[in-house]
């Protein structure tokens, strides 16, 4: 059901500060930031060999983000991204599985542009989970 490792979404109150360490530190490539109003986002990717790093700062206090950092200052690993050939297909299973999805359960359009869901981190080991459908 599950594809590969899309990104890791690490919380972050500068995206440019962070996105420079990777630059800098690992010559990795890096995206200019987008502003995504409609999750309360600045996201910016960094593209690996492997998989992204998408560094997410809040974009106003109501951000989900905003409140993660203030549970974690320092910023931290936010949430996993999996890829799933077809959304519906993949959240139907999660839910007969007893997962839980978070929002009204109807897949958003993400900042990169594709489909995606969230899923409650309690179900998954305490990591939150985004499906995007590739």
């Amino acid at each position: 059901m599950l594809g590969r490792l899309n990104h890791v979404g690490i919380a972050v109150r500068d995206v440019k500060a962070a996105a420079e360490i990777y630059r800098t530190a690992f010559g990795a490539e890096v995206c200019e930031p987008v502003e995504a109003p409609q999750h309360g986002v600045v996201a910016l990717f960094v593209t690996l060999p492997n998989t992204k790093i998408e560094f997410i700062q809040p974009l106003g206090e109501a951000s989900p983000v905003a409140k993660f950092l203030a549970r974690n200052p320092d910023g931290g690993i936010h949430h996993l991204c999996y890829e799933v050939p077809d959304i519906i297909a993949a959240r139907d299973d999660f839910i007969a599985r007893g997962a839980r999805v978070l929002g009204d359960g109807e897949p958003k359009v993400g900042v990169g542009g594709a489909l995606a869901l969230f899923l409650h981190p309690k179900d998954f080991s305490g990591a939150l989970i985004e499906i995007k459908q590739v």
